[in-house]
């Protein structure tokens, strides 16, 4: 899984729009490696993670928390209530809504993508300290904060 940076350019390998993209790359294929004998994406754990985190959602309220459009939502929910890791049920409140919920089933996969993707991590960053690791989610999280209204 070699990505060519070695035989770059001192100007390349100094432009941070180049480096993230090429760690971008090797992130992808780190998780969908991690991901690749569980029939999940990364679509698939967003949405299970996020109704770990918060509870019952709407089909909305799931897109806006993981910023997944709208018709992969639905193709999401689709594919997680097949295979039983969510359930999907009209809102008392609003028929026109579906609340989405994280089932025992999905929670036990949940799991399992947690430890598959720590591992992913640990190959991402290999001999990075505790802090290192916190610095870097930090230094990412401010890039995206900064350009969120953009």
């Amino acid at each position: 899984m070699e990505i060519a940076h070695d035989g770059a350019s001192g100007r390349l390998r100094a432009l941070p729009t180049r480096l993230v993209n090429q760690v971008a790359i090797l992130a992808n294929r780190l998780t969908d490696r991690a991901l690749e004998s569980t029939g999940s994406r990364p679509y698939h754990y967003a949405l299970l993670v996020t109704l770990d985190e918060f509870g019952p959602a709407s089909q909305a309220e799931l897109g806006r928390r993981t910023t997944i459009d709208r018709s992969d939502i639905v193709a999401t929910v689709n594919d997680l209530a097949a295979r039983e890791f969510v359930h999907r049920a009209s809102d008392p409140d609003d028929r026109r809504r579906n609340i989405v919920t994280l089932t025992p089933a999905g929670v036990e996969h949940l799991r399992d993508l947690d430890a598959r993707l720590a591992v992913a991590q640990n190959e991402l960053l290999p001999g990075f300290s505790a802090a290192e690791r916190a610095n870097f989610v930090l230094i990412l999280t401010r890039i995206l904060e900064l350009h969120a209204d953009g």
